[in-house]
């Protein structure tokens, strides 16, 4: 039997970001997504207490963003729980408070940087360990490269943040990067979609967590200057992260299929 011919690639299926025929498509895509997420960083521990956000920019309305409500475990959010909350705090769609203190800082991310679609920022553990030291990732493994040159350490700790010059000042430190390190607090990312930013955060905690361990292990090797960059440009856009992404969201739609309600 003669070996069976090649698959055309165009007859291959792969995932890219869809398009959407109005702004109420796009408005359910990024509150579907941004519920997954959510349940996502559940499963990876990154909840404490009540603290923690992930935001999205309504495609319409874009002063305004979708956020988890207050009190509500990011295992239980539902995409009809999302709240709608203007860039002054103030709820427009839900059945819940928000967290003004969160909101501070996403608020102002939002508003400084119109190319951002969705930011995260969690109390994860290995996050805050390397917040502590006030130090930036190091260019030691290919993940960690994603981030090279490509995120800011706020060199002060800004208390809780209730206030909108905290936020600006966060906005500020985090300039035109993917994500900022903040002093004594965690980690902050953002991207062009809800899967990008939560990929670029669960990245970010990953290579924290492998930073730790190999310093405590030994001296680290630095990848150089050069193959740093190469390694950047080949996985650092926001694309990248948004097909990197998509395993953990089909998962969780299927092991969770409630959260889309």
């Amino acid at each position: 039997m003669p070996e069976p011919a090649p698959i055309p690639p165009e007859r291959l299926h792969f995932a890219t970001p869809p398009r959407h025929a109005s702004p109420a498509d796009e408005r359910r895509h990024r509150k579907e997504r941004l519920a997954a997420a959510l349940r996502v960083f559940a499963r990876k521990g990154y909840e404490e207490g009540v603290a923690g956000h992930v935001t999205a920019r309504d495609p319409e309305f874009t002063d305004c963003c979708w956020v988890n409500p207050f009190g509500v475990p990011f295992g239980h959010v539902t995409v009809s729980d999302l709240l709608l909350v203007n860039g002054d705090g103030q709820v427009l769609e839900g059945r819940h408070h928000v967290n003004q203190a969160a909101f501070a800082v996403h608020s102002q991310v939002h508003r400084a940087r119109p190319d951002v679609v969705a930011v995260a920022h969690c109390h994860s553990t290995y996050g805050r360990a390397l917040a502590a030291l006030g130090e930036p990732l190091e260019p030691i493994t290919q993940e960690a490269c994603a981030f090279y040159e490509a995120h800011t350490v706020l060199d002060a700790y800004t208390g809780v943040t209730v206030n909108e010059d905290e936020g600006r000042r966060i906005a500020a430190a985090l300039g035109p990067h993917k994500a900022v390190v903040l002093r004594n607090h965690g980690l902050l990312t953002v991207g062009d979609s809800v899967d990008a930013a939560a990929w670029w955060f669960l990245q970010m905690e990953r290579s924290c967590e492998i930073q730790l361990t190999a310093r405590a292990a030994g001296k680290p090797v630095l990848i150089d200057h050069a193959s740093a960059v190469s390694t950047r440009e080949q996985l650092g856009a926001d694309l990248v992260a948004w097909i990197n992404y998509q395993p953990l969201y089909t998962t969780v739609t299927r092991d969770e299929p409630d959260l889309l309600s």
